[in-house]
């Protein structure tokens, strides 16, 4: 097929020729701005957008029209459009394999890698390949492993065994010899509504589908125009407008067509015939290993204009945003700051939009599901997306608070009342976006939904002592703690039911089981609504949530710490214990309920102690010493490798929590233990973390929802359920350390002030670009200096030893913070408005004031 050449001359003004040289391209940050990234469609007019805004809610929607890679689910090859009137489109980057599969959308299993990106699509990346690594060596390995093993294996496991071998291994060596890759990379140009791409072929005899339809089966009309394509559709909240997009790559294609429906289209590329008609258009190119195929796509209220760029053009808009990633948003180095790249790839990867409310949220999970996951994944995605993108934590988090009510539940908007800690968990999210970026008005929008959901809980309390029971969840196998959303962990194995009496509605009845973790989510609610109450002027209020937090401290230290084991341990209300030991132990330091000296106990004794939770795998979901632990595969003392992996194809051989690490445990064990100021702890705690997240992301490409409790397993590695591999919740492991580097302060004190440094991370690491209360902060905190930059002027440095700072305050004319030092050192503060201050600490917690 044939086409006449588009003008090319146009294009400059399309995207601003500023924008080829850099010097003022829209992609380019704006100084002091909440996202980086400049004229973007997350700047809503009439948006609150200054530093500790308390009017209208911050960037509640997306400005139309706009353009944004990626962000509908699963689609990461792809791109969304939305124009005039909630009009939509998608441009999918679909790979046809020799097999003649088309692979265009569930694209988890087929990413290699991710990034560089940023969440607002100034910039995006991706990797795939045909190869979905179903079968890797890691498990060709564990086969080698009980057949080279026989006396540690039963027969029919070795048989099984060798009669398996040979066949993975003719699959995996077809899969390799048939693998194709693309590289796949997109900019955002001009206002927003128009982006740049190119896809590179990995392999040769690689094939391509450029497609372009809509994202959720709407009406749209598509034709061909030469050698580009162009679509229309109404939009769906105004039908009388309507949207235009155009999609013009730079060269033909090898063959093209429209076609009436995804199948017909699915036909065609595929060597079959597809019906004609304009549901769908597709443009089909075969490349060789290292060509890369360039495009332009632009949406609008208008019929767009027909300008083509030339290759060279695309690839210089490329380069440029590539290279403002870094520059402008969440980075670091190091050996843990380093992951400050990573969750900031992983969380613009699962950035997605909801084609209900028109917004972003943070994907959780594999992706599906049709929209925003309000359990309690969701609240350590808004805290993690902060240090990421303001926008995206507020849009997300005010979608979990206009969510309707799940089916079947409580009438309460916001968080899921089925999941007792979903409710605690959000509130806690809420104020750490108080915290981090001043969102008052999510306090005010969030507020009364908390209160509604605390009201609710001693529903829960069987027997009316003021403590919390686990709710009754049926008797099978897997669901007993979902509750917590720790759905078979074995403390819940052997509660018994108890007929409800009252309630709100809620049909589950009640249990016998006083529960440390439910408890503790209870106190951490009623803490973190008087913390609330406070900000929002309603002292009545504050005063109640604080007395029944201070009443669930007494309680739950005169009841559920157990003297001789030294643990907060769940209890029968026959007043006999249950004694199987998980991270829940450490839970009520998260919440503020530990004495000092039973944190002591627990950590000291406990966390410390590589017999029960310690080790370079930190924590397991139960003790390595406890029975469950890893009950359900056989321990082999003789292999090195197949620890719990009985037979290959047993993906989840932990039992998911019965062993297997979990990023929201990890994440609250690091709180707590930072709460009660063990600094030390706290930095090897967050960088064994941060090691886990970081071994599955170098290997693998990954960010997995769980990790195997110990290192060196061939089967997976790192990551124990291929199904889940871009699972968001992942990120808590890796920003523990980040928050190690500098974070908000949640606790106690002023809600502005700030935390920072670290005694025990290992090397040097830094982190950049991290936005708090509208300043910019960068940190570097090695053996002997720690530098705290604020908006690009260092504001603190302590040199001679390292150093842990919180409750940090930076005044016109000086400062004041509490120091915790492993040795001597020199503290100097450069305030904005004063001259520099200095002064020597000891070794230990001191408090400065400069």
């Amino acid at each position: 097929m044939t086409h006449p050449q588009l003008p090319r001359r146009n294009f400059l003004r399309t995207v601003g020729a500023a924008g080829l040289t850099g010097s003022t391209f829209a992609l380019a940050a704006s100084p002091g701005s909440a996202q980086a990234a400049p004229p973007t469609p997350e700047s809503a007019p009439g948006s609150s957008t200054g530093p500790g805004s308390e009017g209208a809610l911050v960037y509640p929607t997306l400005k139309r029209p706009f353009a944004m890679p990626g962000v509908k689910e699963q689609e990461w090859t792809g791109a969304l459009f939305v124009g005039a009137g909630e009009s939509r489109f998608a441009l999918r980057v679909a790979l046809l394999t020799p097999q003649g599969k088309l692979i265009r959308e569930k694209m988890t299993n087929y990413l290699w890698r991710i990034g560089p990106m940023t969440p607002d699509g100034a910039y995006k990346e991706v990797r795939v390949s045909s190869d979905d690594r179903t079968i890797m060596p890691a498990h060709l390995e564990a086969l080698r492993e009980v057949i080279a093993h026989p006396d540690e294996w039963s027969q029919s496991e070795v048989a099984d065994a060798t009669a398996k071998l040979p066949q993975l291994e003719q699959k995996y060596a077809q899969t390799q010899h048939d693998k194709r890759g693309l590289r796949v990379r997109y900019a955002r140009t001009g206002d927003g509504s128009g982006l740049v791409g190119s896809v590179t072929a990995l392999d040769d005899d690689t094939t391509v589908v450029l497609e372009l339809a809509t994202p959720w089966g709407e009406k749209a009309d598509f034709a061909l125009d030469g050698q580009s394509v162009t679509g229309s559709a109404p939009g769906l909240l105004e039908e009388n407008r309507t949207g235009h997009v155009r999609l013009s790559p730079t060269e033909p294609a090898d063959s093209s067509g429209c076609y009436a429906s995804v199948a017909d289209m699915t036909a065609a590329m595929t060597g079959g015939s597809g019906a004609p008609g304009s549901a769908v258009a597709a443009l089909k190119y075969r490349l060789g290993k290292g060509r890369t195929l360039t495009f332009a796509a632009r949406v609008g209220d208008r019929p767009q204009v027909a300008d083509v760029p030339e290759a060279h053009e695309v690839e210089r808009v490329l380069a440029a945003a590539e290279a403002r990633v870094r520059a402008g948003n969440l980075t670091g180095s190091g050996p843990v700051g380093r992951s400050a790249d990573a969750v900031r790839d992983a969380l613009s990867l699962n950035t997605n939009y909801d084609k209900a409310h028109q917004r972003n949220f943070v994907l959780w999970g594999w992706g599906g599901g049709g929209g925003l996951f309000t359990g309690w994944d969701s609240a350590f995605d808004a805290v993690n997306a902060a240090l990421v993108s303001r926008p995206l934590a507020v849009q997300h988090e005010t979608g979990v608070f206009e969510a309707p009510a799940p089916p079947n539940q409580v009438p309460l908007r916001g968080p899921r009342y089925d999941q007792q800690n979903s409710g605690p968990m959000h509130a806690y999210a809420v104020w750490r976006l108080y915290t981090k970026l001043g969102e008052r008005s999510l306090l005010e929008q969030a507020y009364p939904a908390l209160v509604t959901f605390h009201d609710l809980l001693p529903e829960w309390d069987t027997d009316g002592d003021g403590l919390l029971e686990t709710p009754y969840f049926g008797d099978r196998i897997g669901g007993r703690g979902n509750h917590l959303g720790l759905d078979d962990s074995p403390v819940y194995a052997a509660y018994h039911r108890i007929a409800k009496q009252g309630g709100s509605g809620d049909t589950r009845d009640n249990t016998d089981l006083t529960d440390v973790a439910l408890n503790s989510y209870y106190a951490l609610l009623a803490e973190t609504l008087a913390k609330m109450a406070r900000v929002l002027d309603r002292p009545r209020d504050a005063a109640r949530f604080a007395a029944q937090h201070a009443t669930i401290r007494r309680l739950l230290n005169d009841r559920l710490w157990h003297p001789e084991k030294g643990l907060y341990l769940s209890r029968y209300l026959d007043g006999t214990w249950n004694e199987v030991v998980t991270p829940t132990v450490f839970y009520p330091m998260f919440a503020g309920l530990a004495t000092p000296e039973r944190a002591r106990i627990l950590v000291e004794e406990h966390l410390l102690d590589p017999a029960e939770f310690w080790g370079e795998y930190v924590v397991p979901s139960v003790a390595r010493n406890d029975p469950a632990y890893c009950s359900g595969g056989p321990v082999h003392p003789g292999s090195e490798h197949f620890r719990f992996f009985t037979r290959y194809g047993e993906g989840s051989a932990p039992e998911q929590w019965k062993g297997a690490v979990w990023p929201p445990m990890n994440a609250t064990v690091y709180d707590g233990v930072k709460r009660y100021a063990f600094d030390d702890v706290a930095g090897r705690f967050a960088a064994r973390s941060t090691a886990m997240y970081l071994e599955a992301w170098d290997k693998e490409g990954w960010f997995p929802e769980s990790f195997d409790p110990e290192p060196g397993q061939s089967v997976m590695a790192s990551a124990v359920d291929t199904a889940w591999r871009t699972y968001s919740w992942s990120n808590a492991m890796a920003v523990q350390g980040l928050h190690e580097l500098v974070s908000d302060n949640p606790w106690d004190g002023d809600p502005a002030a700030l935390m920072f440094g670290t005694l025990s991370l290992p090397g040097t690491n830094t982190v950049a670009n991290v936005r708090l209360r509208g300043h910019t902060y960068a940190v570097s905190a090695g053996p002997n200096r720690t530098t705290l930059v604020r908006d690009g002027r260092t504001v603190f440095r302590a040199a001679g030893a390292r150093v842990a700072v919180r409750n940090f305050v930076l005044r016109a004319s000086g400062a004041s913070f509490d120091i915790n030092a492993d040795g001597p050192a020199t503290v100097e503060v450069f305030p904005p408005g004063g001259r520099p201050r200095r002064r020597k600490v000891p070794a230990g917690l001191s408090h400065v004031e400069l």
